[in-house]
């Protein structure tokens, strides 16, 4: 049986969407100084806690592992207690009119930016609407000329700098929840820079599951491993515990959030990732898998007996046409609460990036990519790239009755032909990959433009 049927490009439709206002700068300010003012007055002990791995990162850890993997003296638990419950007290009203309305806000900058680039590309070819933030670090992770380019399409740059100090962050995994804090949006869709849409994610905002709660959480492959002393220190038992042990924990590639009903669990993730690098990450999953800022969110609910809704449906690995290497977790919808229907690829092993896939000789470059994985003879998707052959498996897609592929490779065309990124040589081989693999057709076939925008009909033709 054959692969799904694309819609022409005569079949979608261009929507303007506008371009969200810049939150006000001085407000917003104002209030991460005061969050951080409260965070610098109540640390948690220790300071410098050890990242220690496992034995084994193949095998989930025993009980006894967990309980005695990180030691921390009972003084020092108390102190970080005593520090939580003081920032609890200290969390700050909801800011009026500070947020408003609905958007998607992806965190990008340097590298990360080109394989932004393929799901900002995918959200238009998908059909959503929403405006999107692109959050970088400061000017210096900006593409010269990229956020003009964007704002035809409803998307527009944000950085962290322009509201905050970022010396003060050690980790990558702290920009994530400062570019959901700043975003001018009061209700959000955050995607990771390398997270794929493969299906229009603007209906979930008006899901039961969203309207119940004001959260959607996606799981993660594993359960919790944090340290027993983790609740006691968050308030969730008077004493060591191990009632962490059963629960799923998160994968937060995509969260979707309503800052006006979670305000104050926002701002104590917020902590949580202030001290990760030198205390919560470690606290959290005590170096096993998924050190990092992905279980701050439903512990800060937790903590503060919020509810929020964890979709239901196992993630699934995706995998390289005819092998066992994987490319990314695909998440389900959460708008389905009964069968699984995917809707996110979180790439976060095969990352989609044109200059990554197709690039020759970019190893020289201003912004170097090491080798391509056409150039790399031992990449899982080498064979793939060279002999014109698809990536996805399609009984996986057929069974999942999806096609995203073609779509993902019309995103990254863009950025090989008609972006900031343009290549001439890129732009051929993207083109002539397309058209061996699905059978696209290009109008005039040597033509190149940088000023058109994501999904623009003058440029490919989908097979019939």
């Amino acid at each position: 049986m054959g692969l799904l049927n694309l819609p022409g490009l005569a079949d979608r439709v261009s929507q303007s969407v506008v371009v969200p206002k810049a939150p006000d700068a001085k407000k917003l300010s104002k209030t991460w100084k005061t969050l951080q003012t409260s965070f610098d007055q109540n640390k948690p002990q220790p300071m410098d806690l050890k990242l220690k791995t496992f034995a084994s990162l193949s095998n989930f850890p025993s009980l006894e592992e967990i309980k005695t993997h990180t030691k921390i003296s009972q003084a020092d638990a108390d102190a970080s207690r005593s520090s939580h419950e003081q920032v609890v007290k200290e969390l700050p009203p909801y800011p009026e009119s500070l947020y408003s309305g609905r958007g998607i806000v992806i965190l990008a900058g340097g590298k990360f930016s080109t394989f932004a680039t393929t799901g900002m590309g995918m959200l238009r070819e998908v059909g959503s609407t929403l405006p999107v933030e692109i959050w970088m670090k400061d000017k210096k992770e900006e593409k010269a000329g990229w956020c003009k380019q964007i704002l035809q399409d409803g998307m527009v740059c944000r950085r962290l700098s322009d509201y905050m100090d970022v010396s003060s962050l050690q980790h990558g995994y702290q920009l994530k929840i400062n570019s959901i804090l700043f975003s001018s949006f009061e209700q959000i869709l955050f995607l990771d820079a390398d997270n794929v849409p493969v299906k229009n994610p603007d209906p979930i905002f008006e899901a039961k599951s969203f309207k119940d709660t004001g959260v959607v959480l996606w799981p993660d492959y594993w359960k919790h491993t944090g340290s027993p002393l983790l609740p006691y220190e968050v308030g969730l038992a008077d004493e060591a515990s191990e009632i962490l042990r059963d629960d799923q924990t998160a994968e937060s590639g995509q969260l979707i959030w309503d800052k006006r009903r979670h305000w104050k669990a926002l701002c104590l993730a917020a902590y949580y990732n202030y001290y990760g690098p030198t205390h919560y990450y470690t606290l959290i999953s005590q170096g096993w898998a998924g050190w990092g800022d992905k279980d701050t969110f439903p512990m800060a609910l937790r903590s503060l007996s919020q509810d929020y809704y964890m979709v239901p449906h196992e993630l699934k690995t995706l995998f390289v046409n005819g092998t066992d290497h994987g490319i990314g977790m695909l998440q389900a919808d959460p708008t389905n609460h009964e069968t699984y229907e995917p809707m996110f690829l979180h790439s976060n092993m095969i990352k989609w990036s044109i200059r990554d896939f197709m690039c020759i000789g970019c190893s020289k470059d201003k912004e170097p990519v090491i080798k391509s994985f056409l150039e790399k003879e031992d990449s899982s998707i080498h064979f793939h790239l060279q002999y014109h052959e698809r990536i996805f498996r399609p009984d996986d897609m057929q069974a999942m009755g999806i096609d995203p592929e073609p779509l993902v490779w019309r995103s990254m065309e863009h950025t090989a032909c008609r972006s900031v990124w343009k290549d001439d040589d890129l732009c051929k081989r993207t083109r002539t990959h397309m058209a061996e693999t699905f059978g696209h057709k290009f109008e005039p076939p040597g033509m190149m433009a940088g000023v058109l925008g994501y999904g623009d009909r003058i440029c490919i033709k989908d097979k019939v």
